[in-house]
């Protein structure tokens, strides 16, 4: 799993964008101009924050280490996951889907319809 892997599967995602807005290490993905990842590009890991509801949120910390409350965000909706192979690759992409379903269902009525124009 690199950084190019997690770039090309959340740019696929209806509405997606990317850009640099917390400086050069810090590479954020939004639709509709919300947040749904970061991931450090200068990062040893693949180590990303994703949105996430706050239940679920706790119950993956709990299951897995690699899973941590989000480092420099709102801890109780955003986790820190490391991908280290503790999980599958599977897990790991639903957990960016999670995170972009979680951010799409905040959009405002107007914001959903624009997306769904996309």
């Amino acid at each position: 799993m690199d950084i190019e892997e997690i770039r090309a599967y959340c740019l696929h995602k209806k509405g997606a964008t990317e850009g640099f807005p917390f400086g050069e290490d810090a590479l954020v993905f939004k639709v509709m101009g919300k947040m749904f990842l970061l991931i450090s590009i200068t990062a040893p890991n693949c180590s990303i924050n994703v949105k996430c509801n706050p239940e679920l949120a706790i119950q993956l910390r709990e299951k897995y280490d690699d899973v941590q409350p989000g480092y420099h965000m709102n801890k109780k909706m955003w986790n820190t996951v490391t991908y280290s192979g503790a999980f599958s690759e599977k897990e790991f992409y639903a957990m960016i889907d999670h995170s972009y379903e979680e951010v799409v269902i905040g959009l405002t009525k107007k914001d959903r319809l624009a997306l769904n124009d996309l």
